[in-house]
Parts: structure tokens; sequence; C-alpha cells
């Protein structure tokens, strides 16, 4: 498409198509959560053990993190309007399958088709962001999106409990279907084009290497990582991403231009959110397993312990958007890092028998802090990109943050279930109910303080954090 089909600056209303994206974003995000608290419900329904049902978490993040590799050679394909409806068609249809489900691989195949719709959402959503508004107002914008990646996912688990505590699991994804088929109505109506066709070439060579070198180390790490087949997925998928990135950078039309890194902000903000999605995606797996499996509360009851946070985060994160618009990056990254550190180490010192009112204050001061974090360093790392480069931007930006929550997953997971076969390994009673526990949070214990290191290193790269001047003028060179 020329500017021919495209909506001029002066025709371009950004209020109806920023609500138009958030609103399907929203429902997609949602998500990422939802089936947390709702995991032992699904082991008792299907009779399958935890790693089979685990995968419903993992695949949908790895899923997410193949396809987005290819979502600026998509962009370049398809209008705006043609790439987010698609995407929330697949999305819709994923749901239903869910809903619907005679067994597990069913559920697995929905979740599979929803993860397709997802993965090309977020990407759509902030490259459109990037085009309506000028770099002095998209911290604002930005913080408004921050209000969907953050406040969605980190309500899922208290809406899902809340589902659960009356209705059968089904209804976590028939409740979805109509807010889905509303958003795609929604946009039908006010979203138009404001991104440009170029029908870039189709590489495909890169999209195998990308698909195999993501989803090869994803996949690796869920599945345990210890296994003979598991280092074989490793080994392959870090041989492609080598070779992936290799290609990106000596062909004349990459997938995924990695030249974004030339970009010193950009890569220090890459760093920045790698680490802390890692942290945070761990953090909300392994905390409804504490509440639920250690403090015995039900799934309802875990899901109220994390809603205040949730709240908190996303009422904060327009806030903190244009805050960044006013203060630059630094005087939010650097205070919410230390609220995020905070955090994490007072929850690498958890007992058998924390109150409910402490946790809900720390998990509330995890999300404050990532409320603080998340948009200021993600526009800071965009801003310093020319025009040109938003949609690979944006493609390696999200491309990292989804593969990077599946691995913190898989990481973080897998060090709390070898603390947790340590600490066994050396007990006299193993199989005692209180040895149990004790070894369930000694696992946890060694998951949040590698957790802290990854969040402590943060903090030290965000003071090299700075504004930087408007590139959109630029070319890439």
């Amino acid at each position: 498409m020329t500017n021919q089909t495209a909506v001029t600056r002066q025709a371009i209303k950004p209020v109806p198509i920023t609500a138009a994206l958030i609103i399907g974003a929203f429902v997609a995000i949602l998500n990422e959560t939802f089936l947390n608290i709702a995991l032992p419900d699904l082991m008792k329904a299907f009779h399958i053990p935890a790693t089979a049902v685990q995968w419903l978490a993992t695949a949908y993040m790895l899923v997410i993190g193949i396809l987005m590799p290819t979502t600026a050679l998509i962009t370049g394909w398809f209008t705006t309007r043609q790439t987010f409806l698609g995407a929330m068609l697949l999305f819709l249809i994923g749901t239903i399958i869910c809903g619907f489900s005679p067994n597990f691989a069913f559920l697995l195949i929905g979740r599979v088709i929803q993860a397709c719709g997802s993965g090309l959402l977020l990407p759509v959503m902030m490259n459109t962001i990037l085009l309506i508004f000028p770099p002095e107002k998209r911290g604002g914008a930005m913080g408004l999106i921050g209000l969907v990646i953050m406040f969605a996912p980190a309500i899922g688990p208290t809406l899902s409990g809340l589902i659960l505590s009356t209705f059968s699991w089904r209804w976590l994804f028939f409740l979805v279907i109509p807010l889905a088929a509303a958003a795609i109505v929604f946009a039908f109506y006010y979203l138009k084009n404001v991104s440009e066709v170029t029908k870039p070439k189709v590489e495909v060579p890169s999209i195998v290497l990308s698909t195999i070198g993501f989803g090869g180390i994803v996949y690796g790490l869920g599945s345990g990582g210890g296994s003979g087949a598991a280092l074989v997925f490793l080994i392959a998928g870090a041989i492609s991403l080598m070779l992936f990135v290799w290609r990106q950078l000596t062909i004349e039309e990459p997938i995924l231009n990695l030249r974004v890194f030339k970009y010193s902000i950009f890569s220090l903000a890459m760093i920045i959110l790698i680490m802390v999605m890692m942290t945070l995606f761990s953090t909300m797996i392994i905390l409804p397993i504490y509440l639920q499996n250690v403090l015995f509360l039900t799934s309802f009851g875990a899901g109220l312990i994390l809603l205040p946070g949730g709240l908190m985060n996303g009422l904060l994160s327009p806030v903190m958007g244009r805050l960044f618009d006013r203060l630059g990056p630094r005087w939010l990254a650097v205070p919410g890092l230390l609220m995020i550190s905070l955090s994490i180490g007072l929850f690498s010192r958890i007992s058998t028998s924390e109150g409910s009112l402490y946790m809900i204050i720390l998990y509330s001061l995890l999300l404050i802090g990532m409320s603080m974090v998340m948009m200021p360093v993600s526009t800071t790392g965009l801003n310093q990109l020319p025009k040109s480069l938003y949609a690979h931007g944006t493609a390696v930006m999200n491309t990292l943050q989804q593969v990077s929550g599946g691995i913190g997953t898989a990481l973080f997971v897998g060090i709390m279930a070898s603390g947790e076969k340590a600490y066994l390994n050396q007990s006299a009673t193993p199989k005692a109910p209180d040895q149990l526990l004790n070894a369930l949070v000694s696992g946890m214990r060694q998951a949040f303080t590698v957790a802290l290191i990854f969040a402590l290193a943060s903090l030290v790269l965000s003071f090299f954090l700075r504004r930087v001047l408007d590139r959109t003028q630029e070319e890439t060179g």
C-alpha cells in the first residue's frame, strides 16, 4: 500500500484507534496468566500430571516467541486493519476450541491458535502508537499500553479464581468469547489504516531458522532441560539462533532487522527488559503455587491476594507514562527497580507461615515497581530508533520479552524443583508432610534468590538510561 490507501496524518484520530487496539489486546493478553490458578482443576478434569498441564502456559509463550520475529514481515504485507482483525479472529477461534475441548489435546490446540492471534496483536498495537503519536506524547500513550500489558495478566489469576469458585474451567473461555467478538466489531468500525504496505520479500530460510531457534530453546527448557531430548532441542535451538542472527545481518531484506542494536539506548533497554520479564513471569507462576500448596488458600483466595497489586499496577501505568514525558526514564526506572529488588529479596526469605497481608504488600510492591519500569524503559529504547525501524524495533522487543518470559518460567521453576529435590535428599523423613512443605519453600527461596540477582543487575544498568532525541527523520544507513 502507498500513502493513497493509508489514512493521512490530518485524518488520523488517535483516541478511537488507540481504544480499538487496547480493547482487543486486553482480552488477548489476559490469557497469558488466566489459566495459572486453574491448572490444578485441569489436571483433575483430564487426569494428567503437572508436567503435561504446564504446556498450556509454556506452549502459549512458545508460539508467541516463534511468531514474533515474523511480525515486521506480516505488518509489511497487510494493513493495520487486516492484521488486527485477522489476529482477533484467530484468537476468537482458539478460544471457542478451548471452551468446547473434549480432551486435553484439543485444549492445547486451542491455546496454540489463541497464541497465534495474541502474537500479532502487541506488535501491531505498539507500532501503531509510534506512528500516530509524536515522541513528546508517546509516554502517555505507552502508559495506556502498559495498563494492558501489565494490568491484564496481573488480574488474570483473580478473575480466574472468582470464576472457578462458581463455574467449571470451561467458563474461563466461554466468558471471553463475547468480549473477543465485541473487540472485533469495535475495531471493524473504528480502527483505521495508519501503516504502509511495502510487501517485503518473504525470507523462508530466516523464518525456518527463527522457528527452530526460539522454539528449540523455549521447548528444551520447558521440557526440563536435563533429559537427552531436551538437550538436543537446546543445542539445535542455539545453533539455529546463531545462524538466524548471521543471516539477518548479511541479507538485504531481513525479517527481523537486528541493526536496531546499533542504537545503544535501545540495546540497554532490551537487556533491562529481558531480565525484568524473566523475573516477572517466574514470580507469577511460582507465587500461585506458594499460595495454594503452602498456605493452602483456595483458588479464589489466592486470586484475591494478587488482586491489589494488579489493580495498582494497572492504575499507575498511565500515570507513569505521563511522568515519563516530564521526567525521562531514569527518575522512574531506578526507584522502580529498587522496589522490585526489595520485593524479590523479601520473597527469597519466605517461610511456610506468612500472613496474607504480608504477601499482598510484597506483591503490590513488585507490581508498582514494574509499572515504573516497563513502559518508560520500552519507550526510551524505541524513541531512539528512526521511523523506518519502528516495526523491527517493536518486533525485536516483543520477541525478546516473550521468549525471555518463557525461558524465565522454565528456568526458575527448574531451580525451584531442583532445590526442592535437594532438600528432600538430605531429609531423614522425606515423605513427612512438614518436610514436603519445607522442601517446596526451600526451592522457591532458591528461585527467588536467583531472580534477585537479575533484578539487581537491571538496577545497575538503569543508571545508564537517558532521554533520547527524536530520531523519526533519520535514515537507518
